[in-house]
């Protein structure tokens, strides 16, 4: 395992403060706020571990109310809703400050048999091996790069990404609201499928709403542009390794009233579809 992978799920893990109660401490990736990824996969984390280990989340509905302290720890208290017979259900709160900055809404069932359908991996996409990765593809604007992003985007990161077409981050064209970007972790991972989902939960946030601004040939790096997460949901179909390439399929629908849609689906290299993702968010000019 990597450094900056141990690292991440470190951050993830979690201390726990009281039954219920959880701390996780905030990682700064430069942005103006806490990543919200990292939000997510803390809060699930901390409901999975007040859940029985045979039941794995299948499905969660988050919103972000405030901006997170990146320089500042999270509280996590986990509300149990229900645990049923099959199904269980959990709600956090993420605290900073003494006020809620997160909501979460989780939902874990034991495994269970029934009908199978999916639909199709898109075809003709190019291997992630003949694929430069981010970082090598953003070096060549490194210099254009506002200062207080540049060294947390020109370092080794604990998600290796490999978009299969870059968009030009500081002076894009215009383009059709869709990208296909995989993913996997950089380093091998853990057994345990609860960990990979929550991993995954943080990664499904890279590479998401900025496609809503594809259409509209602006970068999110621009001093005036707004650009933050209302919601996110996520469902998870089948089991996955991170440690294992997975294809991010995303697309925008449609944008109005200053928000942005944007959807997606991770499929493994031969074509499972192993999760689904969907997220609005505020895209506009400040002023």
């Amino acid at each position: 395992m990597s450094k900056v992978l141990d690292e991440l799920l470190a951050l993830l893990a979690l201390e726990k403060i009281e039954e219920g109660l959880f701390r996780g401490q905030s990682q700064d990736l430069g942005l103006r706020a806490v990543f919200g990824g990292q939000v997510m996969g803390q809060a699930l984390s901390a409901a999975k571990q007040t859940v029985a280990s045979d039941r794995q989340v299948h499905s969660f509905h988050s919103y972000f109310l405030r901006p997170g302290d990146a320089n500042r720890p999270i509280v996590y208290d986990v509300e149990n809703i229900r645990d049923g017979q099959t199904v269980s259900t959990r709600r956090v709160k993420a605290i900073q400050g003494g006020k809620p900055i997160f909501y979460l809404n989780a939902s874990f069932q034991v495994e269970a048999d029934g009908f199978e359908h999916q639909i199709a991996m898109p075809a003709g996409i190019t291997p992630p091996e003949q694929l430069k990765s981010e970082l090598e593809l953003v070096r060549p604007y490194e210099q254009q790069i506002p200062p207080a992003l540049r060294d947390k985007i020109m370092c080794e990161k604990p998600i290796e990404i490999r978009p299969v077409t870059l968009v030009d981050p500081i002076r894009p064209d215009v383009h059709e609201p869709l990208r296909h970007v995989w993913f996997k972790a950089n380093g091998q991972m853990p057994d345990d499928q609860r960990v990979h989902k929550y991993l995954l939960a943080y990664a499904s946030d890279f590479h998401f709403l900025f496609t809503a601004l594809q259409p509209h040939g602006v970068s999110y790096w621009e001093p005036d542009m707004q650009v933050a997460t209302i919601d996110h949901s996520m469902w998870f179909h089948r089991d996955f390794r991170l440690d294992d390439w997975l294809l991010y399929v995303v697309d925008s629908p449609s944008a109005s009233a200053g928000r942005g849609l944007v959807r997606g689906q991770f499929f493994t290299r031969d074509g499972v579809l192993v999760a689904s993702t969907a997220q609005e968010g505020v895209i506009r000019r400040r002023g």
